[in-house]
């Protein structure tokens, strides 16, 4: 039946101790007497991910509980690996990723925030009650529960009314009795998974994992796997010395898995393994198809009309089954992503090395590099701790380089040798020169015996200036084939560097020159190293001196010509090249002078055309001069005069007309000559 909120300030305390009591007093979940396995071992890495080690003992029958955010549970299922030392594991089981609300509709009844205990029972209806009201005991099958109001001088009331083993109704107040018990084992069941339910999705990025163990006797217990972590970040303190130079290294941690690390053993690994999230946790639902057999197709009846001719024998074609499709579906990865570092500035006037426990051993594994932490190490959930993995001599030399050319100074830096026989991490490093703060630098992950650069400072006792210088040189080679020539050339560009080191020592200068797609040196000193876009020069600065320090490059190109789109002057331009071989001259000369002859014919048949033109227009005025004084009287001896220039003029089209084909079928022959020359063009 329908219920209403009861008024909080009027309900009967004995009736809130008792929906208390009741909740109290079932069996607790198996998920709150889980025992847990606590962490033992941390290993992080720089792309975002951290390995981690439980390791505990079970009891007979007892389960294991790992709790872990929600959104952490595809990398838990992923990678959890499980070793129980002694006995087999037959399985893992898991809180389901179920809403909390689809858990619930399983249920006969529902458990409202704020609920009279009426409105509970009230779901129930036929089920079966055992009360105690004293030493008076009440049983009996629940017909309905209501709340029912009291006027200004009663509180309100929750009856409840039974069904009595005797056939008799009854009705009970709830606040009398001093318990309640349902006597159907199936419902105090239920009752206990709904608050189960509850329990569990109280925290709501929780997730449970559980490790069952059904044997009759105590075992070890080891589980591995990954959580998403932020990366382990590093920063470093080089203390500048050439004869003795330190450099020491510190690894921040932070713990952000909800749960403190307490004594365990720790390793940081550098390097970028693969990672990615695969959708585990979440149930995945395939929408399948529905298909049949064409036999179990119901036929529907045929009328069949009359024949108006004698039957004829006829096979039809059996109908084809309906075709069956197929669905696919495809799943896409997201990329891990690893967290940004933090420079860590450490300011004093007077530098000296950390006083620090021995650093662990660090190793190669693969293509990655760990470094252990010596001792066991605490962090408190939602703590960071910075933890010391490197101190140790290093190879190191002074020196500047000059790489940022929109500058006019260089950078004050140094080279470091890696010679400590480790895998250095990538990360901001601190500069102490003569025990005093220099500034700071950037340094990417290398391995045991490369070297880097760090820059840390700006030089301002050293001005660099430059010029650029460019030409183009004349074609070195000429080629052809197939009627087509290849010129090679070459822009040579040359800069100078104008180095001035005002200050009364000597410096050792590294200059980086760009390198460019096309350019090559020539005429330069070898660089030092060259890096992936840089070449790197070596100079030797004297004391309050000037050097002028010069890099020559050029780029060859080649230019691809038609012979046959030149004409005889172009051709000639050519010839005349001092790069081009006597062959190569002869063929090209042949083809200029018969390229000649074709333009002087062309300009013999312009000619030609034009007086053809010329006489055409006279030969219409005369016709026009003959027509109009043909109207008039008198006028014959004129118009006959007309008559013999229009013959004359007829018989010199004529001549022009055979000219002008004489000059087009020589300009044809030599077209094909040069077309054949052209063809055999090879040098």
């Amino acid at each position: 039946m329908p219920t209403r909120r009861p008024n909080r300030r009027m309900q009967p305390q004995s009736a809130v101790s008792l929906t208390l009591v009741w909740m109290l007093a079932a069996p607790l979940p198996a998920s709150l007497q889980a025992a847990e396995l606590p962490v033992r071992t941390v290993v992080l890495y720089k792309h975002g991910v951290g390995y981690f080690e439980r390791a505990g003992q079970l009891g007979p029958g007892e389960s294991a509980e790992l709790q872990f955010r929600a959104e952490d549970m595809n990398d838990v299922l992923k990678s959890l690996t499980v070793n129980d030392q002694g006995g087999k594991i037959t399985g893992l089981r898991y809180d389901s990723s179920v809403p909390l609300e689809e858990k619930l509709q399983e249920f006969p009844f529902r458990i409202e925030n704020g609920q009279p205990l009426t409105a509970v029972v009230d779901q129930l209806k036929g089920a079966r009650l055992e009360m105690e009201f004293g030493p008076q005991k009440v049983a009996g099958a629940i017909v309905s529960a209501r709340l029912i109001a009291g006027d200004k001088d009663k509180a309100e009331r929750e009856q409840l009314t039974l069904l009595m083993d005797s056939g008799e109704l009854r009705n009970v107040d709830l606040a009398a009795a001093t318990s309640i018990r349902f006597t159907d084992a199936r419902l105090q069941t239920q009752f206990r998974d709904y608050l189960a339910a509850l329990t569990g999705a109280r925290s709501k990025d929780k997730r449970s994992l559980f490790i069952d163990s059904t044997d009759s006797k105590a075992r070890d217990v080891r589980a591995q796997y990954i959580l998403p972590m932020p990366a382990w970040k590093s920063s470093y303190r080089l203390m500048l010395d050439e004869a003795n130079t330190t450099l020491e290294g510190w690894a921040i941690v932070d713990n952000t898995t909800g749960e403190d690390w307490t004594k365990v053993k720790m390793a940081l690994v550098s390097g970028k393994p693969i990672s990615f999230i695969s959708q585990l946790y979440e149930p995945k639902f395939i929408t399948r198809l529905s298909a049949s057999l064409a036999e179990d197709q119901a036929v529907a009846p045929k009328v069949f009309g009359g024949a108006l001719e004698a039957a004829k024998s006829a096979n039809a074609p059996a109908a084809p089954a309906p075709a069956m499709a197929f669905g696919r579906m495809a799943a896409s990865p997201q990329s891990a992503v690893a967290g940004a570092d933090a420079a860590t500035l450490r300011t004093a006037i007077r530098a000296e090395n950390s006083s620090i426990v021995p650093t662990g051993p660090a190793q190669e594994i693969a293509d990655l590099f760990e470094y252990s932490i010596a001792t066991p190490v605490t962090v408190k959930k939602n703590e960071s701790v910075m933890l010391p993995f490197l101190q140790q001599k290093i190879a190191a030399r002074k020196l500047d380089i000059y790489s940022d050319q929109s500058r006019p100074n260089p950078f004050s830096a140094a080279e470091l040798t890696n010679n400590t026989g480790r895998t250095l991490d990538g990360g901001p490093i601190t500069v102490y020169d003569a025990a005093t703060y220099a500034g700071e630098a950037l340094v990417e992950t290398f391995k045991a015996a490369d070297k880097r650069f760090i820059s840390y400072g700006v030089d301002l006792g050293t001005r660099i200036a430059t010029n650029l210088n460019s030409r183009t040189d004349a074609t070195r080679e000429l080629h052809a084939h197939n009627g087509v020539i290849v010129t090679k050339s070459a822009i040579v560009q040359t800069k100078t560097y104008t180095i001035a080191n005002v200050d009364p020592r000597p410096k050792t200068l590294i200059v980086e020159h760009p390198i460019r797609t096309g350019y090559t040196l020539i005429n330069t000193p070898k660089p030092v190293e060259t890096a992936r876009d840089v070449y790197r020069f070596e100079l030797k600065l004297p004391a309050g001196g000037n050097t002028d320090f010069v890099v020559t490059e050029e780029n060859v190109y080649d230019q691809s010509t038609q012979v046959s789109s030149l004409n005889s002057a172009a051709t000639l331009v050519y010839v005349r090249n001092k790069a081009l071989s006597d062959a190569g001259r002869r063929q090209l000369q042949q083809i200029a002078d018969v390229k000649a002859k074709i333009e002087g014919l062309d300009s013999d048949l312009k000619s030609v055309t034009a007086q053809i033109d010329n006489l055409t227009r006279d030969e219409d005025r005369n016709r026009q001069n003959i027509a109009s004084l043909s109207q008039v009287v008198g006028q014959q001896p004129t118009i006959q005069d007309y008559a013999r220039k229009l013959s004359e003029q007829e018989s010199q089209i004529a001549a022009l007309r055979d000219r002008e084909a004489a000059l087009n079928r020589q300009k044809a022959a030599l077209q094909d000559q040069a077309s054949d020359l052209v063809a055999r063009l090879d040098f």
